[in-house]
């Protein structure tokens, strides 16, 4: 549990220094923020599905977010997430999740899995955002893990 914890804190502390580095840039491309955007909202989706909710709604590609409106996502889903584990024993994360997909599709997953999968699935995005951000003349951040953990 304490692994998975950290993970998700980490998450959170790179989402907020990477949407800082992208304010700082001129607020980036519309290609980054509509990746920024998908980062947001398959955090959302994740939180919602573990929570027994339907996300058919929610779309996972699309451009209709600006940074403002991303980084009030993102802080609503570090929230939920934080509010999500502070409730969970260890039993429950070895337990399933039973939810559907964007499609319709039922899945059964360890909850263990899906925190790992949302935790990764946003170190790969954030990645390819600060290449985006190099590219367009701004500061990549530096996101690894140990960097977090060193000062965390």
């Amino acid at each position: 549990m304490k692994t998975i914890k950290r993970m998700l804190e980490h998450q959170i502390w790179a989402n907020s220094r990477l949407l800082a580095a992208v304010r700082q840039s001129g607020g980036g491309s519309q290609e980054l923020l509509r990746l920024f955007r998908h980062l947001a909202i398959a955090e959302q989706v994740w939180i919602t599905r573990l929570n027994g909710g339907t996300t058919a709604h929610l779309k996972l590609w699309a451009e209709d977010m600006n940074l403002d409106e991303i980084e009030a996502l993102l802080a609503s889903n570090g929230q939920q997430y934080m509010e999500y584990l502070a409730g969970l024993t260890e039993e429950q994360l070895d337990g399933d999740s039973t939810y559907a997909n964007q499609s319709g599709v039922e899945f059964r997953t360890p909850i263990r899995d899906i925190l790992a999968h949302v935790a990764l699935h946003g170190q790969y995005h954030r990645g390819q955002i600060n290449r985006m951000l190099r590219e367009a003349g701004g500061e990549p951040q530096p996101l690894d893990f140990i960097l977090f953990a060193r000062n965390h």
